[in-house]
């Protein structure tokens, strides 16, 4: 890719709207934790992706009609990433908000590109150097220290918070979800792709949203709840997404990811602005190991 000229204004339109990507991945956290008692977990996923797939698939029906006898050919990986990107990374993150804070969550999620980094060395057999292992456990050791709270000395006494285990379980698939996609090649464009996997994540989302509705203690629909699905589609789902792809044609995936560097930063505003979650030391000290272990993965990849 040319070097990018920051004097161009499409560039420095794309340098502009980079800064506004972690804060569209931060609306997902606190709607997170605004959502128990207004609508549940599995429904709450769903509105998300079934209102961001029915855009997607409006966009691209005549490819997605093109490519039919491929999607049917290879329905069984489509099915694994709606699995792992739209029922676990979406409905699992929101189980996990109802016992864990959003910075925890941004904290933990901010370790998913050295799952990536460290799945791709093992797996797909990627460069993977010393300075990369540093990252790695300096970034590990930063999501425990989140977890536990920074109470190390009194582990096992601890009393462990269910919504943690939900978004680590969360973090990982994400990771399994991206490996998967370079895995397994595909002949759809990335919008293309993206709609095949929400038609299918959307299908398996559906029973669980049946089973929530059978729920006394779970409210399921609402005004609130309505407004809460489509920031979610809107803003963390469709615009977090395009700015994303659009500004790395544009600049480059370095410059890009440089910003997504900023997700706890905004998160922890949010969460202090908007739900009165003030940070702790131990989200500083995490976020001190997590941030520079995810810079050394992506910056030194191969060295």
């Amino acid at each position: 890719m040319p070097e990018a000229n920051p004097h161009h204004p499409q560039q420095q339109l794309a340098l502009t709207l980079i800064w506004l990507v972690p804060s569209l991945w931060t609306v997902n956290y606190i709607v997170a934790r605004m959502a128990p008692g207004v609508i549940g977990p599995y429904l709450l996923a769903l509105g998300r992706w079934a209102i961001a797939g029915a855009v997607l698939v409006a966009m691209c029906a005549p490819e997605l009609w093109r490519e039919r006898r491929h999607i049917a050919a290879h329905w069984g990986q489509y099915l694994v990433l709606g699995v792992l990107g739209m029922l676990i990374c979406g409905a699992w993150v929101y189980q996990g908000a109802r016992s864990t804070g959003a910075m925890n969550i941004a904290l933990i999620y901010a370790a998913s590109p050295v799952l990536i980094a460290l799945g791709a060395g093992l797996w797909l057999g990627e460069a993977f150097g010393k300075r990369q292992a540093l990252g790695v456990a300096l970034a590990l050791a930063g999501v425990l220290h989140v977890i536990v709270r920074g109470n190390w000395l009194a582990l096992a006494d601890m009393q462990f918070v269910a919504g943690d285990a939900w978004v680590l379980a969360a973090t990982i698939s994400w990771a399994a979800f991206a490996l998967l996609q370079k895995r397994w090649p595909s002949p759809l464009s990335a919008t293309a792709r993206l709609a095949t996997i929400c038609v299918f994540g959307v299908a398996t989302l559906i029973p669980f949203s049946l089973w929530e509705l059978t729920q006394p203690d779970l409210l399921v629909w609402g005004p609130e709840a309505l407004w809460l699905v489509l920031a979610v589609a809107a803003m963390p789902g469709l615009g977090a997404y395009w700015i994303y792809g659009w500004a790395q044609r544009i600049v480059g995936a370095s410059r890009v990811a440089v910003a997504l560097y900023l997700g706890p930063l905004y998160a922890s505003i949010g969460a202090w602005w908007m739900l009165g979650e003030p940070p702790g030391w131990h989200h500083l000290v995490g976020a001190m190991l997590i941030l520079p272990g995810v810079f050394l993965v992506t910056a030194a990849r191969g060295r």
